[in-house]
């Protein structure tokens, strides 16, 4: 009998403990069930979020590697810049984009909005290497407007160590183009030795420089 009372005593307990901690225990189960599935409806959208970035990349790039961009693609590809930058302005792909509409004004002669756009990406975006990259581009327009002092002014803002043989040759270009013959062979020397220590080839550089050891025994 006292076994019996025992339990009977324990399922008394049990009943009085759900009771009072029942509710509280489906709520945190209901609460936890939420969670999951708004965690889950959150990686689908983001999920959904990525590929449609990828798929508007995609048809940018289709419209950017013809041989000729005729005005129509040129057209739609800034449509494509413009969605991109619009939905998914955090994305890569939105960086990326903005960096082919840059080239494709480029090509079209609209030098003003390539900078604008060049500008704008190293304003905005978080991408370290794109923003470097942005940085090489804007030098070299520049450079190309007669405005090498500007150049090496964007050169001197951050740029990522694997863009470091690059930012040095464009960095001989303005120093060249500011007449500093001294400079820009310093720099292009740089260019190339930074490129052999990377093991990834630059091509050009030395033909500079050969040209300016002709210019100079010439001189």
């Amino acid at each position: 009998m006292a076994e019996l009372r025992t339990e009977e005593e324990q399922i008394e307990a049990i009943k009085r403990w759900w009771k009072e901690n029942g509710v509280s225990l489906l709520i945190g189960a209901a609460i936890a069930a939420a969670g999951v599935f708004a965690w889950k409806a959150w990686q689908d959208y983001q999920t959904g979020q990525a590929e449609a970035a990828s798929q508007r990349y995609q048809q940018l790039l289709t419209l950017s590697s013809q041989d000729q961009v005729t005005d129509a693609a040129r057209g739609q590809a800034e449509e494509l810049v413009a969605s991109l930058t619009e939905e998914h302005g955090d994305s890569l792909y939105a960086d990326m984009a903005r960096l082919l509409s840059a080239r494709l004004s480029v090509e079209g002669g609209d030098q003003a909005a390539a900078r604008e756009t060049l500008e704008a990406l190293i304003a905005d975006s978080e991408h370290a290497y794109l923003t470097g990259l942005a940085r090489l581009r804007l030098a070299r327009l520049q450079v190309a407007a007669d405005e090498p002092e500007a150049a090496l002014d964007t050169l001197d803002g951050t740029i990522p160590a694997t863009l470091s043989a690059q930012q040095a040759d464009i960095r001989g270009d303005a120093h060249f183009a500011l007449g500093e013959t001294s400079q820009a062979r310093d720099a292009w020397r740089d260019a190339l030795q930074l490129a052999e220590e990377g093991e990834r080839p630059l091509y050009g550089v030395q033909l500079k420089l050969d040209n300016l050891g002709v210019q100079e025994t010439t001189s």
